[in-house]
């Protein structure tokens, strides 16, 4: 280990490994610690180095660079501030070890990610389906630690280009937050990069409520279509106001016809809390009719298969299309039940227990529906405001 002191020339000029040697370490006489190794292979270029002890007293090598990246100036300078940081109890060693231990997004996402959510999110299916066509085609095969706050922008950007509606957007933004702030929590990631990713927040909601002609045709439809099953679910689903899926897994156990009362447990609700439905005299005559078909647990049973019924769009198809109104979803029921209440003066507060959302804000959606109601209110103002008036002669 020759003893120089480095310059810019030597550095240029005499780089070089004598013969019968794999490699040198040219030390530097005015920065101790500081050295450049050279290497029999890549003669004329050199690998600058910082000496220095750990912790423990155990002497170790910190790579600062190669000779072709750096001047000689730069790696003194980062030769002085690494050194300045081990004297603060700094370790690159550590960190290096560190920055090799961490893995993959992909590998985070099906080692830790996917086994955590399968087990508490409801949705976790459609988080796989964002994941496997989009997110790990970008984010993949990137470090846990190496995706910058400015590649999510420019994906959620992107997104939006491609054609993707503000909202699905969104989605993808959101998702990427919490399994990072997943990654965060089991400490596998100092800080997360998704974090306050401005959202487009477009409003997406679609409201569709049949006029009193559109009722009527479906009401007739429903009188003759020939799968009885799906008909009466249709017309539970609209004196509920319930979800398909909750009126899918409602069992009869679950049913309290005396107190005209439908417990859905927390495990099918939304919500994942336990809700009690009331339920009218038109969900009570839907009850009566499927008691008279069947003694099965389930309320609403596939006649063909003898189980209870998963999935009705076959049915539900006919049945919209019969009555004209093709682009009718079935979750517009729920909203068409949702007017009912409003505009026969029900409060937001009573029509947000009954459909049981969470969150008093996604009963606002309904606020317009109240114009009638507060209307015929007025109404009855002006009555006053008449009989108090003088009669003119």
């Amino acid at each position: 280990m020759p003893k120089i002191k480095l310059t810019p020339s030597f550095i240029k000029q005499s780089l070089t490994c004598p013969e019968g040697k794999n490699r040198i370490e040219y030390c530097d006489t005015v920065q101790p610690g500081f050295y450049v190794e050279v290497r029999s292979t890549s003669a004329g270029r050199g690998t600058f180095y910082l000496r220095y002890k750990d912790k423990r007293g155990k002497t170790c090598h910190q790579k600062l660079g190669r000779s072709c990246d750096l001047t000689l100036t730069q790696a003194r300078q980062r030769a002085k501030t690494l050194k300045a940081e081990i004297l603060l109890g700094a370790d690159p060693r550590a960190e290096a070890k560190k920055q090799k231990q961490v893995i993959l997004f992909v590998v985070f996402i099906h080692d830790h990610y996917l086994p955590y959510v399968k087990v508490r999110k409801r949705s976790w299916k459609n988080d796989e389906i964002m994941l496997r066509l989009r997110i790990l085609k970008v984010f993949g095969d990137y470090p846990l630690n190496a995706i910058t706050r400015q590649q999510i922008q420019s994906f959620h950007t992107a997104l939006k280009e491609d054609g993707l509606s503000g909202a699905t957007c969104d989605h993808h933004i959101k998702l990427l937050r919490y399994a990072l702030n997943l990654a965060v929590q089991w400490d596998m990631l100092d800080r997360n990069p998704a974090d306050k990713i401005p959202l487009f927040k477009e409003d997406n909601q679609k409201e569709r409520y049949m006029s009193e002609e559109e009722q009527a045709r479906l009401f007739e439809v429903l009188k003759t279509d020939s799968n009885r099953t799906v008909c009466s679910l249709v017309m539970f689903l609209l004196t509920t106001g319930a979800r398909l899926n909750e009126a899918l897994k409602a069992t009869w156990a679950n049913i309290d016809v005396d107190k005209s009362t439908w417990r859905i447990p927390a495990s099918d609700s939304k919500s994942k809390k336990m809700r009690a439905v009331p339920l009218n005299k038109k969900a009570l005559e839907v009850l009566g009719e499927l008691r008279q078909e069947h003694d099965e647990d389930d309320l609403f049973i596939n006649k063909r298969t003898s189980k209870r019924y998963v999935n009705i769009n076959k049915a539900w198809y006919r049945i919209r299309g019969a009555a004209g109104m093709p682009n009718l979803r079935l979750h517009d029921l729920r909203h068409q039940y949702a007017s009912y209440l409003v505009n026969s003066g029900r409060s937001l507060y009573e029509v947000q227990q009954i459909l049981g959302h969470s969150d008093p804000t996604v009963t606002q959606r309904y606020a317009h529906l109240s114009t009638r109601a507060l209307q015929e209110a007025a109404e009855s103002a002006s009555q006053y405001v008449g009989e108090a008036q003088p009669k003119v002669a």
